[in-house]
């Protein structure tokens, strides 16, 4: 199976990382990844985003003009990117700083997660990388949680490997909020 992913925020909000963890996870699982990372000069508050695909075979180019999910971390992204889900696809937003009342994404899943106030709710903002790659691996099945919180220790540096308790727990936080999110 062949899957596909575009994440999209600021610079600040962890989109590499968070890209660069599904990398990993994917890894972990024996796949094949394309990993594919873009941002702005300016960095911190500057655009980010990247796209990985992996699959059980070749992955083929990392660029993705129609994503089967994406996440969008702010409302830039949101306005830029959204509509570009291909249909049948899942869309993973930040609730917390994006509004989502100019586009209506018809055949699409839209999964409205309020990704900064659930990390702030664990005690740190920066958290909401992985409130998203956890939220991602529950919409999608496409990974399982268990093989991002293993790949924590490659996608992390070893002197904030201490935070890797705190990033599981986050990350737990995102496969809650979807599943709650999918009950209702």
């Amino acid at each position: 199976m062949r899957y596909d992913l575009f994440i999209s925020g600021y610079g600040g909000q962890g989109v590499l990382l968070a890209g660069n963890l599904l990398s990993y996870g994917a890894i972990h699982e024996g796949k094949n990844v394309s990993f594919f990372p873009s941002y702005g000069v300016e960095k911190r508050g500057g655009a980010a985003m990247c796209t990985i695909v992996f699959s059980d075979g070749d992955t083929g180019s990392p660029v993705v003009g129609l994503p089967s999910v994406a996440i969008i971390l702010n409302q830039l992204s949101w306005e830029k990117y959204a509509s570009r889900v291909k249909q049948g696809g899942i869309c993973l937003v930040n609730s917390s700083l994006v509004n989502m009342e100019d586009l209506v994404l018809d055949e699409r899943e839209l999964l409205a997660i309020p990704m900064n106030q659930i990390s702030i709710d664990l005690g740190d903002v920066r958290m909401l990388n992985m409130v998203a790659c956890g939220a991602y691996c529950e919409a999608t099945g496409a990974l399982a949680p268990e093989s991002l919180k293993e790949a924590l220790k490659n996608a992390l540096p070893e002197r904030n490997h201490r935070l890797i308790p705190a990033n599981s727990k986050a990350i737990d936080a995102g496969v809650a909020a979807v599943s709650q999110l999918r009950k209702t």
